[in-house]
């Protein structure tokens, strides 16, 4: 399969500003080198507790944030070094789709509007053609036609995040940054969503960016994982490999966390110690040593390498000097 996206070296600092001058005290790490490729048509999930950096991450990746560092490729073109007016024609190719339905809708227009605006927006067919644009979005996404009328507030949290998704894919997109799409929505209606995210990216040939927290719903749409801690990402497999086989220590504390539908599972609880470390100052080293129930002295003084540990032809990447070992 082909590259759609392929990031280097990304990274993205947030300054903290103090005093009556506004001086910068310091920066947050929400980022910090980031590596990886996506391919065209895959399902690449992003999971690590709250504060990892995902959301940022996605953020940067659609230059919703411009970035501090490093490079951001959508299919032949960096687009990270482009300025918001030579961006403008590309942003109908990556679209987002974001955690709280409600916040990101504008409640002050009808949903028949919301969905039209990004026609509006990029100059496409005339009125009566973008109505029936916006009738074809919700039927595709199991609304009826009179939702055109009604406000965001008049819809369930469910019916929300389908207007969501409506305008996600509005201008047929290539590739789409779920933020925690279902995590906002009573168990019930997460498999419906899941199932229409999942039914869309068969029909439309879509990519996706899936950010969660919740490694069962990760697992259960992604055909790989990316594992992240402060800023960076500790560990990348394919789904099935990193859940049975994890090996960087805060990935196994992950998956051991997650609840078992059995008792008799064999897998132990492992509860790490302290906090995680503030953004503002990273540890020196591993930036997981100081919860790691493996650490070494080299974990202290030297960031590991991100390689490739597989034994056969996948690819399962990792950093951590205890790895394999």
């Amino acid at each position: 399969m082909e590259t759609i996206l392929k990031v280097e070296n990304l990274k993205k600092f947030f300054p903290i500003k103090k005093g009556v001058f506004r001086t910068t005290a310091g920066r947050v790490h929400a980022v910090d080198d980031v590596s990886f490729t996506v391919k065209k048509g895959e399902t690449l999930g992003i999971v690590g507790e709250t504060g990892c950096g995902k959301t940022t991450l996605g953020r940067t990746i659609l230059q919703l944030y411009k970035p501090t560092h490093g490079t951001v490729r959508f299919e032949d073109r960096i687009i990270s070094d482009m300025k918001r007016r030579e961006l403008l024609p590309y942003r109908r190719n990556f679209q987002m789709i974001f955690q709280d339905p409600f916040e990101s809708l504008n409640s002050m227009h009808t949903v028949g509007y919301i969905l039209e605006e990004p026609f509006i927006i990029h100059k496409i067919d005339n009125k009566q053609q973008r109505i029936k644009n916006v009738k074809s979005l919700l039927d595709r996404v199991g609304l009826q036609k009179n939702a055109m009328e009604k406000y965001p507030h008049e819809f369930s949290g469910g019916q929300r995040q389908r207007i969501g998704i409506a305008r996600s894919i509005a201008l047929n997109p290539k590739m789409i940054v779920c933020d925690e799409p279902v995590s906002a929505l009573d168990v019930s209606i997460q498999s419906q969503i899941l199932n229409l995210l999942m039914d869309l990216q068969n029909d439309l040939d879509l990519t996706y960016i899936f950010i969660s927290h919740d490694l069962t719903v990760v697992r259960h749409v992604s055909d790989r994982v990316a594992v992240m801690y402060l800023g960076r990402i500790v560990e990348m497999a394919g789904a099935d490999e990193i859940y049975t086989k994890p090996l960087h220590p805060y990935t196994k504390a992950l998956i051991s966390a997650i609840p078992r539908h059995s008792t008799a599972s064999n897998i132990e609880r492992i509860i790490l110690k302290g906090n995680v470390p503030s953004p503002v100052n990273p540890p020196s080293g591993c930036y997981f040593h100081p919860r790691c129930p493996i650490a070494q002295e080299i974990c202290r003084e030297k960031y590991p390498e991100f390689k490739n540990y597989s034994l056969n032809q996948s690819e399962h990447m990792t950093s951590c000097h205890m790895a394999g070992k």
